[in-house]
Parts: structure tokens; C-alpha cells; sequence
């Protein structure tokens, strides 16, 4: 497990290149064959990838003990993504079959939880996301046609895009993981701009479905004191409540964004006119 600590705005605005990337970036969330997880202090997320090649991957019966209990899933819900080939998942004895693009929600104090892809040749890729949890709400699939769609921008402004919430209160209630995906149009470049932020939550972007010469010029910061990294196919960036969260990509790409916080109102934002960005 990768460790992230806390970082302050004032602190952010010192560090070089190196110093952004070790801080915020995750280069390698899918490994073949293996479970990675990175464990953040903003607002205790934990995020990875889970990728079935041979055998059933699963939470080690002692990874609680980094958390304080008795196994992973104790004190925590998660929500997942599959971006990969067809696969599922088991839920202390249930099975869910989870195609490309469906997701699963897995209610705080499940206690053995398993991976597997269909075909090992074209193996799943679960991306997840797991917030801290003060009660159980149950275990739920949701496809792409039960996530709540959202269009939005423009082709003049490159950022033509359609947001599908799969973990909103709109659609399952949860207690503060909110999860979803935005696909760009082909020759928009740009998501969620013009910018925000939000005090009351903190939010991690996924990058992926991009070619290897391509690469997201991913926009951190204050607003008043931008910076960026760049970001290539399949790596997450963590985005602290006062920093912007914004990308222009150089060819359409599609993220899974996941927010963990005290309020799961998705328009509960700070927008931010594009003038007032320094």
C-alpha cells in the first residue's frame, strides 16, 4: 500500500515537477496479475486497480489491521469500475458479473471480497475507489444504462462531454463515496472547464482510453496559482478540496472521477470564471 500524506495549498506552490508528481500522481494503478492500492490522508480515500490475469485477487485478510479493525471493509464502503473485459466479483458468497462499463457498489462491512476475470486473455480492469462508512447500505451492480447521463459543453469550445453518474444519490444511497464516468466527444480536448472546486470534498481523476503518444495536461492548483501535470493513459491524480481539478487532453479520452466528503451534492461547487485563473 502507497501512502499519500496531506498536503497544504502553501506547500503545493513550492513544489518543482518531481515534487507535484510524487505528491499527487499515481503512475501505475493496474498491474497484471495484482491489486495495487493507494491510501490517501485527504479524507482517508483509498484507491487502485484490480486486474485478474491468472488466479482470484481479493483484500488480504490482514489488511485491516493498517486500518485499525478487523478487515478492509469494516469500517468502509467502495465503489468500483470496469474499464477492462467482462469479469466479476464475490461478495461474502454472492456473485456479480460485471461487464466493461458497469460498476459495483460494496456496502460498508463486507468482510470477503474476491476478483476474477471471464477470459483470462482479455482480463477485467476494476478501478475503485473505498471511503470511510458509518453504516451498511446494500451491494449493488448499476450499468451503464441505470448510471444518470449528463451532456454538457460544446464542440466550439472542445469539451463536448457525457457525464454517467453510476454512485450518486440519485441513483443508490451510499454514505459519502460518490463515483463516475465522463466520456469526451472525438475533437473535444478539454473537461470540466470552465473550473471549480469544493471545499467540502475532495475528488480523484483516472485517465484512460488513450493512445500511447497521447497524454492530459491535467491543471492543479489554486486558482490563483495554477500548475499541472501531465498525465499518460491508465494513471490517477489525487485533487485536494482547495485545489481546481481540470485537463486538456491532446485527443479525446475518457476519466472515472470519485469524490469522498461531507456533502454528495454533485452541484455543490465554487465555479470559477476563466478570467480569475492565474
Amino acid at each position: 500500500m502507497d501512502t499519500r500524506q496531506s498536503i497544504h495549498s502553501d506547500h503545493a506552490k513550492t513544489l518543482d515537477t518531481l515534487g507535484l508528481r510524487r505528491e499527487f500522481l499515481v503512475e501505475r494503478v493496474f498491474v497484471p496479475g495484482e491489486l495495487t492500492m493507494t491510501y490517501s490522508h485527504i479524507d482517508r480515500i483509498v484507491f487502485g486497480g484490480i486486474m485478474p490475469t491468472g488466479g482470484t485477487l481479493g483484500f488480504a485478510d490482514d489488511l485491516g489491521k493498517a486500518f485499525g479493525v478487523d478487515f478492509f471493509l469494516q469500517r468502509r464502503e467502495l465503489g468500483l469500475i470496469n474499464i477492462g473485459g467482462a469479469g466479476w466479483a464475490d461478495v461474502d458468497g454472492t456473485r456479480y458479473d460485471i461487464a466493461p462499463e458497469e460498476a459495483l457498489y460494496v456496502g460498508q462491512g463486507a468482510r470477503k471480497v474476491s476478483f476474477g476475470s471471464i477470459d483470462k486473455a482479455k482480463p477485467a480492469k476494476f478501478y475503485y475507489n473505498s471511503a470511510p462508512a458509518h453504516t451498511s447500505y446494500p451491494t449493488r451492480r448499476i450499468t451503464l444504462a441505470e448510471a444518470s447521463p449528463a451532456t454538457l459543453g460544446d464542440a466550439k469550445t472542445a469539451n463536448r462531454r457525457t457525464i454517467y453518474k453510476y454512485i450518486v444519490p440519485s441513483v443508490l444511497p451510499t454514505c459519502q463515496l460518490s463515483m463516475g464516468m465522463t466520456k469526451l466527444e472525438e475533437g473535444s480536448l478539454w473537461n470540466t472547464m470552465p473550473c471549480h472546486t469544493h471545499e467540502r470534498r475532495m475528488e480523484v481523476y483516472f485517465y484512460f482510453n488513450m493512445d500511447a503518444d497521447t497524454a492530459v495536461f491535467h491543471m492543479m492548483g489554486k486558482p490563483d496559482e495554477t500548475r499541472h501535470i501531465v498525465i499518460q493513459n491508465e494513471q490517477a491524480v489525487i485533487s485536494p478540496s482547495w485545489s481546481i481539478h481540470s485537463g486538456v487532453g491532446t485527443k479525446a479520452y475518457t476519466f472515472i472521477w470519485g469524490m469522498v466528503g461531507e456533502n454528495q451534492v454533485f452541484d455543490d461547487m465554487d465555479h470559477l470564471k476563466i478570467s480569475e485563473l492565474r
